[in-house]
């Protein structure tokens, strides 16, 4: 983790200094008071609710090197930090702190980073590409949803001093955001997996949204001008329709390289003949710039997820990982939680926990998940409302209430307000019958209805946006599962 003194502190992210020992040395940084150990930096976020400066005198007295705050600190504060040797900063903006400080780290660490952004699929790529690499680096990479303004900054600042390979997700959800993170991160490799629907509502259109991901080409360096030694590379996908669009107008006057991955065989990076197993797991052939080709096994159910491999597999090989580790790590998989996880019921019936979040592009994908895996019971599909697509919301909802319809669930399950709603109208209206199609306004209101009727043969799809908390619903059936 970082380990700087206080007078470095100051001058890397310009906050004011107002008491202590400049001459202190910190090592980590906090921005919950709770979790604060003796030498950390403890930065103060103001809230509507809560106001991060008010947990300071805790802060201090639990050993912090220094507390960063908004706002003047009182002599009571002043006199507490000098007895405990602590430092007070002041700092207009602690994102802004955050992202400074963070930055300068970064660049002492010296590391290799890879940027990851989309649509969907950034947590499984980056738990793919952290497999990949941890064969033959010391990686660090995002943990859990720790990929915005404050997460990523927080994720490069616990990284050990000796990581060589620095996997961060990069998330948002309006214009500028991503030009902020890849600044401070300042990646030798990008990734975009995909331009979809997601953040709609905020960005207006799909190329509002191109625009808004590609600008992870701000902080990377030119391929001729990298100090590392690797040619920085821009991975995408080579069927995404928005591709040329950011090669043209971003990667190229950039100066990046492009690697282009998917499953045409015009692709840099390649997967044919593409089968499910009997788990739902995809087989495919791997097949790289350099011509070499081995077959290999994905541990994660779903077709979804082999291009989410195939980015992971792209920056993998050009970092030197060979063929075989890059299998093994695909057969070894230890997917972050709640994304296509194939799970039990305490009533034996099998769960695909989807429930972290959802767009309509990653619905589709649950719901062929849920088609192509063997069943002997019923079919059941939870899904709950999607957030965050504007005016769109209405269309996209009813697209996917269409797209459920065409999968014949044995029932479908909507969850939510109107927009549950209109997904089961527009099922309804594809033909599946009245009875088979429900809605129930809450994941209270689903658990008291249905944890109890599902069966142990039964197969049940839950996904939704996280606000509509269908993981509960997992939880409940899942509960005291062998």
């Amino acid at each position: 983790m970082v380990e700087i003194a206080v007078k470095y502190l100051q001058s890397t992210t310009g906050a004011r200094f107002v008491a202590g020992d400049p001459d202190r040395v910190c090592r980590g940084v906090e921005i919950d008071s709770r979790a604060v150990t003796p030498d950390a930096v403890f930065v103060a976020f103001p809230g509507e609710r809560v106001d991060g400066n008010a947990f300071a005198p805790a802060a201090i007295e639990a050993g912090a090197g220094a507390v960063v705050m908004t706002c003047e600190p009182t002599r009571e504060l002043v006199d507490l930090a000098l007895e405990h040797g602590s430092s007070i900063l002041v700092a207009d903006d602690p994102t802004e702190f955050l992202l400074r400080l963070a930055q300068g780290y970064r660049a002492r660490l010296r590391c290799t980073v890879i940027g990851i952004t989309g649509s969907i699929g950034k947590t499984t790529t980056k738990d793919v590409l952290a497999a990949c690499l941890a064969k033959r680096y010391r990686v660090h990479a995002t943990a859990g949803n720790f990929n915005s303004l404050i997460g990523l900054p927080l994720t490069i600042l616990s990284a050990p001093a000796d990581t060589q390979m620095l996997v961060l997700e990069m998330g948002m959800s309006d214009f500028g955001e991503i030009e902020r993170l890849s600044r401070c991160a300042q990646p030798t490799f990008g990734i975009i997996t995909k331009v979809g629907t997601s953040h709609i509502g905020m960005l207006g259109s799909r190329e509002g949204i191109a625009r808004a991901k590609a600008e992870i080409v701000s902080g990377m360096p030119a391929s001729a001008e990298n100090f590392e030694g690797n040619h920085s590379a821009l991975v995408l996908h080579g069927e995404d329709d928005f591709t040329p669009f950011i090669i043209e107008n971003f990667a190229r006057p950039a100066g990046l390289d492009v690697v282009l991955a998917g499953t045409s065989t015009d692709d840099d990076v390649c997967a044919t003949h593409i089968e499910l197993d009997e788990d739902g797991c995809p087989v495919f052939d791997l097949t790289f710039e350099d011509g070499s080709c081995f077959k290999t096994r994905l541990s994660v159910p779903g077709a979804q997820s082999v291009p989410n491999a195939l980015f992971a597999a792209a920056v993998a090989h050009r970092l030197g990982v060979p063929g075989f580790e890059i299998d093994e790590a695909f057969g070894e998989l230890q997917m972050t939680g709640r994304r296509t996880q194939v799970r039990h019921a305490a009533c034996g019936a099998r769960v695909i926990d989807d429930s972290y979040n959802a767009s309509p592009e990653s619905m589709a994908a649950g719901l062929n998940l849920f088609s192509t895996l063997p069943c002997t019971g019923s079919r059941i599909a939870v899904l709950g409302e999607m957030g965050e697509l504007g005016d769109d919301a209405e269309r996209l909802h009813a697209l996917v209430g269409a797209y459920a319809a065409a999968k014949r669930p044995s029932m479908l399950i909507c969850v939510g307000g109107e927009n549950a709603r209109v997904m089961a109208d527009a099922a309804r209206l594809m033909g599946l019958d009245e009875g088979d199609v429900q809605v129930v306004p809450s994941c209270d209101a689903l658990i008291r209805r249905y944890a109890g009727v599902i069966g142990e043969r039964d197969l049940v799809l839950v996904k939704g946006s996280r606000f509509v908390g269908l993981d509960r619903f997992v939880e409940e059936v899942c509960a005291d599962a062998r």
